[in-house]
């Protein structure tokens, strides 16, 4: 893969509120979910765990249970899959390494493998949207989640049905620095 072609990419993603009625097929769910099962993790203890909805009574129970208040996001029922985003923590890495090092690994691991997830989904043409505003109690006692897994995000995932517009980005001089923070970043 050449550099532009990561880059095209990468701008091709965005974060899609509107989908299209039209099924993601398990093919195409499992080469995103193998896409983030390839993720590097903290001591390769790879703590990612992904629950796939497509069933539309959980879907609408996700939306209409499980989200916090003051946002009303209906569109999530519509995507026509949600991925749950799950950590399934280590006691030495994940409990008493981020009590040495104030570092909460087990979210940086799911944040690169969640990233990869939908990296891959976009290179197959599909939309995703991350999306943090949950609760998180509902959401584990709906789907069975063990108490020491903890919830992280949850993904939609679908065929969008509008194009991406273009959200404005800040210009790398503004969010790179060289030797010290402060000095000129890359042009």
């Amino acid at each position: 893969m050449k550099n532009n072609d990561f880059l095209t990419l990468v701008k091709k993603r965005f974060s899609c509120r509107a989908y299209l009625e039209k099924e993601v097929t398990d093919e195409d769910i499992a080469y995103c979910l193998e896409a983030a099962r390839n993720a590097p993790s903290s001591c390769n203890k790879q703590p990612w765990r992904y629950i796939v909805v497509k069933d539309k009574i959980l879907k609408s129970s996700i939306a209409e249970k499980c989200l916090l208040p003051g946002l009303k996001m209906k569109w999530i029922q519509d995507a026509p899959v949600i991925i749950i985003a799950c950590a399934q923590t280590s006691f030495v890495t994940h409990k008493l390494a981020s009590l040495l090092s104030k570092n909460n690994y087990y979210q940086i691991d799911i944040g690169i493998s969640g990233e990869h997830f939908v990296l891959a989904a976009s290179s197959l043409g599909l939309a995703t949207c991350w999306i943090g505003w949950y609760k998180e109690r509902k959401i584990k006692r709906l789907l069975n989640i063990p108490r020491r897994v903890k919830v992280l995000s949850l993904i939609t995932l679908g065929h969008p049905k509008c194009e991406k517009t273009s959200a404005s980005k800040l210009s790398l001089n503004k969010i790179s620095f060289i030797e010290k923070w402060g000095n000129n970043g890359y042009e």
